[in-house]
């Protein structure tokens, strides 16, 4: 039988991410913006170069409460993000979440959730409201 969560209690994953993430994201998702997927493109915008879609490192958030923390069952019931940083292509995140709160009436706990780079860099933060397994 699988432990309770407890505030405090924190769970990490971490992935590089490549550019076959990217392209099978945009594939998936239909989202080809010229920003992932357009090398001059790119170039040309603020960011230099090509930049990893916002929502895969959200995906990386729900791949931690769903298979780590709180783990299997768990059910997204709301989610903010805050986009701090681009991610690029070969960048190396550290995705982490921590228990904040755990109602009492009901199985429902408050997550906060953030994405670091190799060098330490916030790129994403939020917040998850999970209903636990």
């Amino acid at each position: 039988m699988r432990e309770p969560v407890r505030v405090g209690q924190r769970a990490s994953i971490r992935k590089t991410i490549t550019e076959a993430d990217v392209v099978l994201f945009g594939c998936v998702t239909g989202d080809m913006n010229p920003l992932h997927t357009d090398d001059l493109a790119a170039r040309d915008s603020r960011f230099g170069k090509r930049i990893a879609h916002g929502m895969l490192g959200a995906g990386l958030i729900s791949a931690v409460l769903g298979m780590q923390m709180p783990g299997p069952g768990t059910i997204y019931i709301k989610q903010t993000l805050n986009f701090r940083k681009p991610i690029f292509i070969n960048d190396t995140v550290t995705t982490t979440v921590e228990v904040k709160e755990i109602r009492q009436d009901k199985p429902i706990a408050t997550l906060r959730t953030t994405i670091t780079n190799q060098d330490g860099e916030l790129v994403l933060e939020g917040e998850s409201l999970v209903l636990l397994p």
